[in-house]
């Protein structure tokens, strides 16, 4: 079934609705991204309801995104949108509630009730990058290509990227990684971590429905009690950690035995 077509957006859920998968749909221009695109990103998530336990985001083409619009920077703009040197001479507040509404594309990935699945092939570049960086698992085909170059162009990672980068490669490699714009390749993904998984291109589809299928295997209040200590998990003080999976391993047990409220 397919919930929403537009701006170079599809999402689709399977027919049991537990799997959803988000696509972008524009690889003539390599997947770009605009703030309509964004918009409709944002909208996905508010339509996804609780029956989706799996999201998995494509792209289509051989791109999975070549990252931001530049037409964004030109005076004359995207069509219907406010263009970046307009928007630089509005007042700070305005400019920050312009770049939290961009920032909504990439912050529901995460939602404890769900695990995201980025597919990613090609060139995943700046707004591209953090887009695969919003979702929880990354698979790569072996030719994908990650670059976080707005530093570079005397801008800053803004669409939500910068705590997941660091949280992945650590701060060292993340600022070594963002300050020259350099191009992390497949081996250094998977290496890394960055990349759950590195695959030949062919076999990207294929190793992701693998993966979709393991995730939905077990039961859904276990994985999502699990996915919530591990969210935690850094930033609990140890004694507050143990507590949290004494929690939840009660609800589990009740549940289980049938004696949850």
């Amino acid at each position: 079934m397919t919930l929403l077509e537009k701006d170079g957006v599809r999402v689709t859920v399977d027919a049991d609705g537990a799997l959803a998968t988000v696509t972008l749909t524009n690889p003539a221009k390599r997947n770009a991204q605009t703030p309509a695109l964004w918009r409709a990103l944002a909208e996905a998530g508010r339509r996804l309801d609780g029956t989706v336990r799996v999201v998995v985001l494509r792209a289509e083409g051989v791109s999975f995104s070549a990252g931001l619009d530049r037409r964004a920077f030109t005076p004359e703009g995207i069509d219907g949108e406010v263009s970046f040197p307009a928007l630089a001479r509005r007042p700070d507040g305005e400019i920050d509630a312009v770049i939290a509404e961009y920032q909504e594309a990439f912050t529901w990935w995460r939602r404890t009730d769900l695990i995201s699945v980025a597919a990613v092939q090609g060139h995943a570049v700046g707004a591209g990058f953090q887009l695969a960086l919003a979702c929880d698992l990354r698979i790569c085909a072996d030719d994908v290509a990650f670059t976080m170059p707005e530093t570079t162009l005397g801008l800053v990672p803004d669409l939500g990227g910068t705590g997941p980068l660091v949280e992945l490669l650590g701060y060292p490699r993340a600022l070594e990684v963002c300050a020259t714009g350099r191009t992390i390749h497949a081996e250094e993904a998977e290496r890394t971590g960055l990349a759950n998984l590195v695959v030949p291109a062919a076999e990207l589809a294929a190793a992701t429905e693998d993966l979709t299928t393991a995730l939905l295997a077990a039961p859904r209040a276990a994985v999502t009690e699990t996915k919530a200590l591990l969210a935690t998990a850094g930033t609990l003080a140890p004694e507050a950690q143990r507590e949290a999976e004494r929690a939840a391993q009660t609800r589990r047990l009740r549940d289980l035995t049938g004696l949850g409220e």
